[in-house]
């Protein structure tokens, strides 16, 4: 029994990881654009598909790939602002249909280019980790290491530089921060670049895991809504708390349960925090 709690923990924190790397970039763009962004999973999908480009043809190092995923989802997201949601900033409506149409663009266009057949991705490392009875696969360590390792040093740009603080600041409120000189046009494509960026780095991370396919960022689509639902709508340390507390209660559900009852635990949980507390964990009702 201790060693199925502790397999489970582990598990738990490796998906906690996932979700909250597509989380804080979902809710990083509706803080500061105020947009929900239907387009975030296809980013998550897009970063699969440059990891599986990066690594089988062009031969690329997987760490070297990850970072360049990581530039050109920033480079996009700069894009997709201009050409997209910039003519949409103040009508929340219309942004999210605008999402919505992105979506169907992206996935359309990945499925034209790459087809429907799931595509293997070569795996980066091999064996185990042995603790006892405890078994981790290196793969998955692996993603969680440099899954923590991205998120470090995404909480240390929010919070020791200029340009982080400003999207602190935006997020918080943006009227007072336009007023304090926060440039909002610099800020809205930063904000949204790194939010794409969190996503596309999440869908590289797991690329070796799960396989690329046009169709996977569905899932990761749904998880990062329900915990930023779940944490706070605009809150980061909300998204924080909700994906490692989803990620340990699928964990711990599928193991002791079944993995049919995790979703039905969960959407339980969201429904029970929602009758409590209408504005998230973590979240701010509005006045």
């Amino acid at each position: 029994m201790s060693f199925l709690i502790a397999q489970s923990l582990i598990n738990g924190v490796i998906l906690g990881t996932l979700y909250l790397l597509m989380a804080i970039g979902f809710t990083l763009a509706f803080g500061v654009m105020r947009i929900v962004n239907f387009a975030h999973g296809e980013f998550y999908m897009i970063g699969a598909f440059c990891a599986l480009i990066g690594v089988t043809w062009l031969g690329l190092p997987y760490p070297v790939t990850l970072a360049l995923t990581i530039v050109f989802a920033i480079l996009m997201g700069a894009v997709v602002e201009r050409l997209v949601f910039r003519p949409f900033r103040n009508d929340e409506l219309s942004g999210m249909i605008a999402s919505l149409g992105l979506a169907m663009i992206l996935q359309h266009g990945a499925l034209i280019l790459f087809g429907p057949d799931p595509q293997a991705f070569p795996a980066m490392v091999t064996g185990v980790f042995k603790w006892g009875a405890l078994i981790v696969p290196k793969s998955r360590a692996l993603a969680l290491g440099i899954g923590i390792v991205i998120l470090l040093i995404f909480y240390l740009f929010l919070m020791h530089t200029r340009h982080g603080r400003a999207l602190r600041a935006l997020v918080q409120d943006q009227e007072v921060a336009a007023v304090f000189g926060v440039r909002l046009e610099i800020m809205y494509p930063l904000g949204l670049g790194l939010g794409i960026a969190l996503a596309a780095v999440a869908g590289g991370l797991m690329a070796p895991l799960f396989g690329v396919s046009p169709f996977i960022g569905a899932t990761p689509l749904l998880k990062a809504f329900i915990v930023v639902i779940l944490g706070g709508l605009g809150s980061i340390p909300g998204a924080a708390l909700a994906a490692i507390l989803l990620g340990l209660i699928e964990s711990f559900t599928s193991s002791f349960i079944s993995a049919s009852a995790a979703d039905i635990v969960t959407f339980a949980l969201v429904i029970g925090v929602l009758l409590v507390r209408p504005a998230g964990l973590l979240g701010r009702a509005e006045a």
